[in-house]
């Protein structure tokens, strides 16, 4: 005999209501914190309960794992009947069904699945055959090449538009990647090969070309389940809706409010204009909140109340403990660390352990500073949504040029330094190597090499020990800029991790600790021998963002809450790029459960100092704390150093003229889906 749930015991009155919802299409709007996995597992049990056939049910998410747990939960709430629910990602339901239909959309069915790894190398070998190698100006590498074909597939934008918007160094090449992109789809087809797009868009021209087949498929799922509707792209969207045509039985369940992931392809329109595409669509809003206390959401509210297109809600919970949040206008960048971490040090006195901290940021180089301050002060940490400052591989290569000049004999240094110039190989850098180790350095055993030659020259006139770290970092930086616009396709965002070092640096009178404490031990063993020397500590995450979305923690900190920064000055160029930055405030602000600390530089040394030729400006708090005055209604401002960051000049003044490009939005199915 199968058990009974009493869902009106377990669920609050929005809850039920979406999980009693059986027939028809739904759009659930559920709030940060507001229990949108708890809604999907209980009525995946209910539908069940209510009779539906298991095997009829399709839940599609974003990961394997996040299917595999649902499923999980709700057989443990029912019971086995629901582990035969057909739960995966888009792609892996894509893979299924385009097996069984294999001939009719003109492939054979054991086609081949390409990785990320084996598209480049398809990718790179047409480069190489199309000549384009050769080309006299730099040429994109396979992965910035597969990266725009990708972006132009998944946001159904033309290959110009992705150059345009996110790879402008590249708008040369842009039509000989379109003829990459024929010659790749060709090479596809010839060796029955499908990559992870493809995957998305042949199973989209099924459904859209072959009605027999859509019937078929929509007879066998005839329940429609789609998580984290928010951050499906154009092809997912158009997938789901196609999926539910003939029935009209689907619900998906996200939150406007959180859709932030539009660099991966993500579409903010899909969630809005769901009830345009099902016009009798039922919208369900989740709005009690079980993670935060009522100050902080107050704060969430007002922010996201000033966002330009959205559904209504109002989050509130029963938790009415927890003081308002706290700004901080701290005198400089390394002001701002020095805080985070006593801050940190005393919460861990009050008993908060480490493990329910996190210091969240826009950008994986907002932490640079912060990570040397916390390995000084042997605070274990780990990172997320980024490689780790001193792991970056332009950081490396500065330092290996830093290490040389101050230990000549440092070989492991030179070899880096020296395979970082085009043309030296490791057979002619370890020649080279040889010869310096001896007593005599005669050009003549060097070949003709013209960067050899400066660097050999720089590295004479350099004197580390009298001039400090930071001062002979800028005369490398002169030396390397090409070398990394040569290397690196993203060199433009490895800037700002060099300013970073340069900063860095600036604190440190002599070279030699500056070197130790760039070898201090990485956080992974840093964690594992905390965790011998105190088994109820673990270590304070780090994170971007975009990496933190769907965690929470006891207390938060968020860092460079400033113009430029939050929102950042690379997405100032149109309306829906700034209100996805309020989203992304948004989202780092409903991670904290308890305490929750905005904090930014009063002094602004951001890479715009490094690219634009130097200097420092004051900062202007971010539009989201200002907009509406919220900054003085929701937070306690607090000055460390007595210093007073609100009334400083307008940012726009420092960034200059923006981009102008209006982006249409599509106004009905048939625009949204146009192909």
């Amino acid at each position: 005999m199968h058990k009974k749930i009493d869902y009106k015991k377990e669920l609050n009155k929005a809850q039920l209501e979406a999980v009693e919802s059986i027939s028809g299409a739904y759009l659930v709007i559920a709030g940060a914190g507001s229990g949108k996995t708890r809604v999907l597992v209980h009525r995946a049990a209910y539908l069940v309960e209510q009779g539906v056939n298991p095997e009829q049910i399709l839940l599609l998410t974003f990961t394997r794992r996040a299917a595999e747990e649902m499923l999980r939960r709700a057989s443990l709430l029912l019971d086995e009947r629901c582990k035969r629910i057909s739960g995966g990602t888009f792609h892996s339901f894509a893979n299924m069904t385009l097996r069984k239909y294999a001939k009719l959309m003109g492939m054979s069915n054991n086609f081949t699945i390409l990785d990320q790894s084996d598209a480049e190398d398809a990718v790179n070998l047409l480069r190489t055959q199309l000549g384009y190698h050769k080309s006299e100006k730099r040429f994109p590498r396979k992965h910035a090449i597969l990266e725009i074909i990708s972006k132009s597939v998944n946001k159904s934008e033309e290959i110009s538009d992705v150059i345009y918007d996110e790879y402008p160094q590249f708008m040369g090449f842009s039509e000989q990647i379109k003829r990459i992109r024929q010659e790749y789809n060709k090479y596809k087809r010839d060796k029955s090969l499908l990559d992870y797009d493809d995957l998305l868009v042949f199973l989209r021209d099924l459904l859209s070309r072959h009605a027999d087949a859509r019937a078929g498929i929509c007879a066998k799922y005839k329940y429609i389940m789609v998580d984290e509707y928010q951050d499906t792209n154009k092809l997912q969207a158009h997938i789901a809706c196609l999926l539910a045509a003939d029935h009209g039985n689907i619900m998906v369940v996200g939150d406007d409010a959180q859709s932030i992931y539009s660099f991966r392809g993500a579409n903010f329109k899909n969630i809005i204009d769901f009830p345009k595409i099902f016009k009798d669509a039922r919208i369900i809003t989740l709005e009690e909140n079980y993670r935060s206390t009522q100050p902080i959401l107050d704060l969430t509210n007002a922010v996201i109340a000033q966002a330009k297109e959205k559904f209504e809600k109002h989050l509130y919970t029963k938790k009415r403990d927890g003081g308002i949040p706290v700004f901080l206008d701290c005198p400089d960048e390394n002001s701002q660390s020095r805080y985070v971490a006593d801050k940190i040090l005393e919460l861990r006195e009050e008993d908060v352990a480490l493990k329910d901290i996190a210091v969240l940021f826009r950008s994986g180089w907002h932490s640079n500073d912060l990570e040397i301050e916390l390995a000084s002060r042997n605070i274990p940490f780990v990172k997320y949504g980024g490689q780790k400052f001193v792991e970056a591989a332009h950081i490396k290569d500065i330092l290996s040029y830093l290490r040389v000049a101050y230990n000549n004999s440092d070989q492991v240094s030179w070899l880096r330094a020296l395979l970082l110039i085009p043309k030296i190989g490791p057979k002619t850098a370890g020649k080279i190597i040889e010869t310096l180790s001896g007593e005599t350095k005669e050009k003549k055993d060097f070949p003709n090499n013209e960067d050899l030659s400066r660097l050999l020259g720089l590295l004479r006139e350099v004197d580390c020990r009298r001039d400090g770290p930071a001062k002979t970092i800028e005369k490398f930086l002169v030396y390397y800029q090409p070398l990394l616009k040569n290397k690196y396709d993203d060199f433009n965002k490895r800037l700002s991790d060099l300013d970073s070092l340069l900063r860095i640096a600036e604190r440190y009178k002599t070279t030699e600790q500056f070197l130790v404490d760039m070898a201090l031990e990485p956080p992974e063993r840093s964690l594992v021998e905390a965790g011998r020397r105190d088994k109820d500590d673990t270590a304070l995450t780090l994170s971007t963002i975009h990496s933190a979305k769907g965690l929470e923690w006891h207390t938060v900190f968020l860092i460079y809450v400033a113009e430029g920064h939050l929102p950042s000055y690379l997405s100032l160029e149109t309306a829906e790029e700034i209100e996805e930055e309020r989203r992304l405030f948004y989202v780092a602000a409903t991670r904290a459960k308890v305490n929750l600390f905005l904090l930014k530089p009063h002094i602004d040394r951001s890479p715009r100092s490094f690219m634009d030729g130097g200097g420092s400006v004051f900062t202007q708090v971010s539009r989201f704390l200002e907009d509406g005055g919220l900054i003085n209604k929701f937070v306690d401002i607090q000055t460390p150093g007595g210093m007073n960051g609100l009334d400083d000049v307008d940012i726009d003044d420092i960034l200059g003229e923006k981009r102008q490009r209006n982006r249409e939005f599509f106004e009905s199915i048939e625009e949204y889906f146009r192909e």
